[in-house]
C-alpha cells in the first residue's frame, strides 16, 4: 500500500502551522514538514510519536492527529 497520499497530506497540514512538528519513529526524528523525511520513515506497522511545540501547537496536534487517523497510521500525540 502506498502512503503517498498520507505523506503529502501530513506535510501540507504541518506546513500550515508555525509550530515545530516532529515525528518520532523508533529512534529516528523526522520533521513532518519535510516530505522527503516522511517518505523514508512512514512505512507500515510502526507506531509513531508526534511532538508539537510552538504558538499554534494545540491546533496543529488536532489537525495532524485527524490526518494520521484518516490514513490508519498509529500515532501517539505527546504533550
Amino acid at each position: 500500500m502506498s502512503n503517498n497520499a498520507a505523506i503529502v497530506e501530513l506535510s501540507q497540514t504541518a506546513n500550515k502551522f508555525r509550530s515545530s512538528i516532529v515525528l518520532q519513529a523508533e529512534n529516528k526524528y523526522i520533521d513532518v514538514k519535510s516530505i522527503l523525511g516522511l517518505f523514508t520513515t512512514l512505512v507500515g506497522g510502526l507506531s509513531y510519536e508526534l511532538h508539537v511545540h510552538g504558538p499554534d501547537a494545540e491546533e496543529a496536534k488536532k489537525e495532524l492527529a485527524a490526518v494520521f487517523s484518516k490514513h490508519n497510521l498509529n500515532v501517539a500525540v505527546v504533550d
